[in-house]
């Protein structure tokens, strides 16, 4: 994979598109909405992606963070981050296929609607499963045309705006903060739509000069993220579509108001293509987690069977079909407890970037952030921070009868419990 087919693919792993945006405008208004999405990658992106490239750089293997954590704390807390991660994505991959099957609904709901909807969400799960056994020049080539045909309808919009603007002036409309103002809620929201600049190094080993291009695509893609989400912004609040009106799948209504009809089919369109292009990314991704925890002697060895393109083919389909099982769950009310999960695994990577600073200062390290060790400690401060915020936010949800925070802590819990199992396991054999 080369250096645009990693950014693609980096990028779906963490936005897809301002698709998500639509819930931060609802809850805190425009101003806020554009001060939370310019101030978190300062706090968030900028940090995780520098992170990012130095470690990916200097260790780039299939397993990425899952080895960055293990290399610098040993193996239990490197089964932890993996565990972590893949919890989260239980939460997590169940978002995208109900994106695509709720952009869809806007033009075909007989074919959404009861069963349908299932199987249409069955059918992405298969899909980004089939497409992922043809490896990662595949993912990422498609990742590439996914990104400029999703992205497309909201330049035509963007560019509606401007020009509306330029003939009858600009009708900003009130930016202030709503009846409902829910920070915590559009903060929250803000992380979800940011996070997931560490998929990218699980599948070091299938790119083209990794030493080179992360470092490199950890900083085109947090650009363009940021652009993709400021941008379709300042173009609705221009145009004077009140912020209430904003909830998930308002972008379609937006459309409609500023470019009629075709516009909004082409958003709905591309919306549903969204679901899948980052599905397909985030799967490549995961999938590599539990061939490295094998390769280790922690998963089942049968999870290390590759094919001649490289692709771990029974960790994808197993992946797959865990990720099915999940799809009759409704998680979109659930992100809170993505992000704690998600938010750890991460926090442990910044650990993981000090405690390599101090045990190998050696290593080669062809991307390097500047600075001495004080700066490593800094650069976490910002994302650790913001994930402390979103778990006392959360403190209030509840899930199964259990407060959210519990929920996750016992997940957490549970790996412990599956590492030892793992570890006698090697021990047996």
């Amino acid at each position: 994979m080369r250096l645009l087919p990693l950014v693609a693919a980096t990028y779906f792993m963490v936005a897809g598109g301002p698709y998500g945006l639509e819930d931060i405008i609802g809850m805190a208004g425009y101003k806020w909405a554009l001060l939370l999405l310019l101030a978190v990658p300062l706090l968030w992106s900028l940090p995780t992606s520098l992170m990012v490239g130095e470690l990916a750089a200097a260790m780039p293997v299939d397993g990425g963070f899952y080895y960055w954590v293990r290399e610098a704390m040993g193996p239990f807390w490197g089964f932890q981050e993996a565990w972590l991660s893949l919890a989260a994505s239980v939460f997590d991959m169940a978002i995208y296929p109900t994106t695509f099957v709720l952009y869809l609904s806007h033009v075909a709901p007989r074919l959404t609607a009861g069963h349908g909807g299932l199987m249409l969400k069955l059918g992405i799960v298969g899909i980004s499963a089939v497409w992922n056994l043809r490896g990662a020049v595949s993912v990422g080539w498609g990742s590439e045309r996914m990104m400029a045909v999703s992205l497309s309808p909201f330049v035509l919009l963007i560019g509606l705006a401007v020009w509306h603007a330029m003939r009858h002036g600009a009708l900003f409309a009130p930016g202030g903060a709503p009846v409902g103002l829910d920070i915590g809620g559009a903060v929250s929201v803000t992380l979800w739509n940011y996070m997931g600049w560490d998929n990218a190094s699980t599948i070091a080993q299938e790119v083209d000069e990794p030493q080179r291009n992360y470092p490199r695509a950890m900083f085109l893609s947090a650009l363009a993220v940021t652009c993709v989400y400021v941008l379709p912004l300042m173009a609705v609040w221009m145009s004077g579509i009140p912020a209430a009106r904003f909830s998930t799948g308002a972008w379609v209504d937006a459309a409609r108001l500023l470019g009629g009809p075709a516009l909004a089919l082409m958003v709905v369109l591309a919306g549903s293509l969204d679901g899948l292009g980052t599905f397909n990314a985030l799967t490549l991704s995961l999938t590599r987690l539990p061939y490295a925890m094998a390769e280790d002697g922690l998963l089942p060895r049968v999870l290390t069977k590759r094919w001649d393109n490289g692709v771990p083919w029974v960790s994808v389909l197993a992946c797959s079909v865990g990720w099915a099982l999940a799809l009759g769950f409704s998680f979109e009310r659930l992100i809170s407890i993505d992000l704690v999960l998600y938010g750890v695994a991460l926090v442990l990577e910044f650990v993981a970037l000090v405690a390599l600073r101090v045990k190998a200062p050696g290593m080669a390290r062809p991307f390097r952030v500047p600075g001495g060790l004080a700066v490593a400690v800094a650069l976490g401060i910002g994302p650790t921070g913001l994930i402390a915020y979103a778990m006392w936010t959360a403190r209030g949800e509840r899930v199964a009868g259990i407060s959210a925070l519990g929920f996750a802590a016992i997940i957490a819990l549970l790996g412990v419990v599956a590492y030892w199992i793992g570890r006698s396991r090697q021990v047996a054999s």
